[in-house]
């Protein structure tokens, strides 16, 4: 298989078992650091796991996001509401257009780096509630990446009618380590396990039957 493709990478579950799944076909993956309460964090994660499987990972600033745009995800972990992940209780964290703007930033790399791909971690469990996951927009973003770019640059996301669960089942069949996952928007040493990421982390693990690996607060 060719490695033709660049990977955006965050270092959370979904994203890592993409990695994993798909590595045969990744050169590259693609970070980028925009000031949210857990970025640090996530990058961490997303070195080791690059690092684990021999695959280069370029670090992009994007600190204006966390500057200027609207989100409790950018502005600390008091403003990171707790309880289930659903539509009103986490709607405080999209952050406008964040994959919009990372997607165009990795295709720009990809067509630079001369890779036919640029891959995204979206899924079913995002639909609702961040208008950048969903599949109208991955479908028109993939138009205008295609149109945008002399090699029409293909956007592949394998995850985007996948549950959360589903990610991690997969995951579990390939080995994926999720010791070295990050998911909590309150960006801690450890996981809360109050905020709606965690909530969502705990309930796929289970579900997919997995030991959780993750150190919560409430431990």
């Amino acid at each position: 298989m060719d490695k033709d493709a660049l990977i955006v990478l965050s270092g959370g579950m979904d994203s890592v078992t993409m990695l994993h799944e798909y590595a045969g076909s990744i050169d590259l993956a693609v970070t980028f650091n925009y000031g949210s309460n857990h970025n640090a964090r996530e990058i961490e994660c997303a070195r080791f796991q690059c690092e684990s499987l021999g695959i280069e990972l370029v670090e992009i600033d994007l600190s204006f996001i966390g500057e200027y745009f609207h989100s409790s995800l950018l502005e600390g972990a008091e403003a990171i509401p707790e309880g289930s992940y659903d539509f009103d209780n986490m709607k405080s964290t999209v952050v406008p257009f964040r994959n919009g703007i990372m997607l165009a930033a990795a295709a720009g790399l990809a067509e630079s780096r001369g890779l036919k791909a640029v891959m995204i971690a979206n899924h079913a469990g995002d639909h609702a509630l961040y208008p950048d996951c969903r599949e109208t927009f991955i479908k028109a973003m993939g138009s205008a990446i295609a149109a945008g770019t002399y090699d029409g640059i293909e956007l592949r996301a394998p995850y985007t009618l996948m549950s959360k669960a589903d990610i991690a089942r997969r995951g579990k069949s390939l080995g994926v380590d999720y010791s070295h996952t990050y998911s909590c928007y309150k960006g801690g040493e450890r996981h809360c396990g109050r905020c709606g990421t965690c909530v969502e982390r705990r309930e796929a693990l289970a579900a997919a039957g997995i030991d959780d690996p993750t150190e919560y607060e409430d431990q």
